[in-house]
């Protein structure tokens, strides 16, 4: 089985930008693109702000005990569930996240992790 990874990392606009201009033109003219994935901060602090020490113990938490809903995840780890409902959002938004559909009328949102691992790539 092959482990499925995500890269986070930082990247400045500019360079952003040229990778956007470049994939445009390559589509423009017809060339077939592999997908590339990866969440990309244009500064060090940027992904401070957003991977906080307590939204990577959800994505931990997720991947490893699998909650089957944001309430039973709110209680697992003692926080209120309007804050988690928005970390998960949050986190949703940057695909780090899936929130799907819970087998259970009560479990609106079940969050899963499709991610084994996350390398982060910081140049120095």
């Amino acid at each position: 089985m092959k482990i499925r990874r995500l890269k986070v990392g930082v990247r400045p606009l500019e360079e952003g930008l040229q990778e956007f201009g470049g994939t445009l033109k390559a589509l423009q003219t017809g060339k077939t693109l592999s997908k590339r994935g990866g969440v990309y901060f244009v500064s060090v602090e940027a992904m401070r702000r957003v991977l906080t020490p307590s939204r990577l113990t959800l994505l931990h938490l997720i991947r490893t005990r699998h909650p089957r809903s944001i309430a039973a995840l709110a209680k697992l780890i003692r926080r209120d569930f309007k804050n988690v409902h928005a970390d998960l959002k949050l986190l949703a938004d940057l695909g780090l996240v899936h929130l799907e559909p819970g087998a259970h009328l009560r479990d609106s949102v079940t969050p899963t992790v499709p991610y084994e691992r996350i390398q982060f790539e910081i140049a120095v």
